[in-house]
């Protein structure tokens, strides 16, 4: 069982930056895999990315040349690195860690994500 505690959420103005981080404990088996999910008000929960502890990365096309994702193994804690923000970027952005994207999978709590004027 892995636990995950987020922060860095909050409003910002388009075209502004954020960044959100995830800090993991318990199995390090079970953050192979780290990442994020989002959720808008009336939609289905989508992946935003993904990496594996090699540093392998993975991209919601939406995203992509705009967020970073990044880990530091040592703390067990993921970051995502969000630029060039849009008002469609606003969700709930859930954390994750698992031994694969679809095993042993644990969840954080959410951190609300505004992007408005």
């Amino acid at each position: 069982q892995v636990q995950l505690v987020e922060s860095g959420g909050g409003l910002v103005q388009p075209g502004g930056s954020l960044r959100l981080s995830c800090a993991a404990s318990g199995s390090i088996f079970s953050t192979n895999t780290m990442g994020w999910y989002r959720q808008a008000l009336g939609n289905q929960r989508e992946l935003v990315a993904a990496i594996t502890r090699g540093g392998i990365t993975n991209y919601e096309d939406s995203v992509k040349g705009r967020f970073t994702i990044s880990r530091d193994n040592a703390k067990n804690t993921v970051y995502l690195q969000m630029s060039s923000l849009k008002p469609e970027d606003t969700a709930v952005y859930y954390c994750f860690s698992g031994v694969t994207m679809t095993t042993r999978v644990s969840w954080g709590q959410g951190t609300q994500v505004t992007v408005s004027s």
